[in-house]
């Protein structure tokens, strides 16, 4: 990357970037959510869904622990 300023937010989920790409990993390869030849849209969102639902299931998930960026509840 090129050094310009960045926004704190950006900046610190720049560092989670390995998290975020493993995530990404988990649900293209374990989730089988990849698949460039669906014959219906409908078909390509049910495979998504699923998809997500199982990597839902798994026992052990990364996190990246952003209780920053979350507004305070009243």
């Amino acid at each position: 990357m090129k050094n310009r300023l960045l926004r704190l937010t950006d900046k610190l989920l720049s560092r989670k970037r390995s998290i975020i790409e493993t995530v990404f990993d988990q649900l293209k390869n374990i989730s089988q959510i990849e698949h460039s030849r669906h014959r219906s849209p409908l078909n390509a969102m049910i495979n998504v869904i699923c998809g997500l639902i199982a990597y839902c299931h798994q026992p052990k998930k990364p996190s990246l622990h952003m209780e920053w960026a979350l507004p305070p509840s009243a």
